[in-house]
């Protein structure tokens, strides 16, 4: 059981969700073959996926916008229409009792902001700034929670480090620190910002993950690899209400990082009897390591902001939803300040540079006829979320 006040939520992206607008991951070919294009025709089928949400009994819809759709050239007031499409789904939301956790940058933004050296460019913040302030007047109503920033450490490392998302940039680790800190500043304006106009708690995403070594290489790289993207990546936000983690992945060095996402990186798991989904070995007493160091470190309150497992198996998804509930329940009682809970994610969506295919949703989409059906694994979470298990 969870104590009074604990809430449940469900989450998605705009860029995932939507068809792709100006912004630089449309075309991309993913790894399954899909082009970053038409994602779930979420703009299409809005009334219907505020009853689906409703349906799930979540109290908490974490989303955002797409700043590429709203604010077409620098400054420029947002569109009037697309204001008024989101605040319709927006109040569909609130008429059931669905409130936002409201995401201001959610890894895409507009082409005109990336030709401008988008995040590798401390000048062009006021740009974002501008962006934040027209989402908290237009939008600001929604929200019970603010996110400034979702998992701006996968966004530095995989877009300057790594190569995989734009601009793909690969080794540019002084150009990803850079870009972190320029988050940095435009999250410690943008909680002002907010501040002025909402007492709602504000905090960021930060994706996590358990990262052990197998050989005496692979101790020092998974050494390093815990280090930046948990303390050196956190620190730029050290200011916020809460802190919003993300955990997915167990991952393995030896030296270098071992996946899921090839058949050679699952086989080396395999041996080493390391369950896997699709894209990560598979651990979530890992999870439970992560709350209490964040908890211990920063001595603030903590939420789940994104957590799932890619797979295409309704009874491996329920089941991962216990293992993971279950550590949340045992890390509360070592004394985790644990606010809530929300599920990655509440249907498929297009999985960035992977694809479509990646699932994660708690509601199945056919990518033929983007038809949406509720999973058994939905029907378990719906039953959490009232409160009936």
């Amino acid at each position: 059981m969870f104590p009074p006040g604990f809430f449940w939520g469900v989450s998605t992206a705009a860029a995932q969700v939507e068809t792709a607008a100006d912004h630089p991951w449309r075309g991309l070919v993913a790894t399954d073959g899909y082009v970053f294009e038409r994602t779930t025709d979420h703009e299409k089928r809005r009334a219907e996926d505020a009853a689906l949400i409703k349906q799930l009994g979540v109290s908490i819809y974490r989303c955002g916008v797409d700043w590429s759709r709203l604010q077409p050239e620098p400054l420029a007031p947002f569109q009037v229409d697309v204001v008024a499409e989101y605040r319709q789904f927006f109040d569909l939301l609130r008429a059931e009792g669905v409130h936002l956790m409201f995401v201001v940058h959610h890894v895409a933004h507009p082409n005109w902001f990336e030709a401008r050296g988008g995040w590798t460019n401390a000048d062009k913040i006021p740009f974002f700034l501008n962006y934040a302030e027209q989402c908290i007047q237009h939008f600001g109503e929604y929200a019970r929670y603010w996110n400034t920033f979702n998992e701006p450490n996968v966004y530095a490392m995989n877009a300057f480090m790594l190569g995989n998302f734009p601009p793909r940039q690969k080794g540019q680790y002084f150009r990803a620190n850079r870009v972190l800190d320029n988050m940095g500043r435009a999250h410690d304006k943008a909680f002002d910002l907010i501040r002025q106009k909402s007492d709602a708690p504000i905090g960021i995403s930060l994706n996590t993950g358990f990262f052990q070594g197998v050989s005496f290489a692979g101790h020092l790289v998974a050494r390093f690899v815990r280090w930046w993207f948990m303390e050196r990546a956190a620190r730029p936000f050290r200011r916020c209400d809460f802190w919003g983690l993300s955990y997915y992945a167990y991952m393995i060095f030896d030296p270098f990082p071992v996946d899921a996402q090839s058949e050679s990186g699952r086989a080396k798991l395999k041996a080493r009897g390391i369950p896997t989904d699709r894209m990560w070995g598979y651990k979530p007493e890992g999870l439970g390591v992560v709350l209490r160091y964040f908890s211990r470190k920063y001595q603030k309150p903590v939420i789940i902001t994104e957590n799932g497992i890619c797979t295409d198996d309704a009874q491996a998804r329920i089941q991962s939803i216990k293992d993971y509930l279950s550590v949340c329940q045992s890390a509360m009682a070592d004394g985790v300040d644990l606010k809530g809970y929300i599920h990655w994610s509440a249907w498929d969506n297009f999985e960035w540079h992977l694809g479509p295919t990646f699932r994660f949703g708690l509601i199945r989409v056919d990518f033929n006829t983007m038809e949406r059906q509720m999973t058994e694994a939905g029907t378990f979470f719906m039953a959490l979320a009232r409160g009936l298990k």
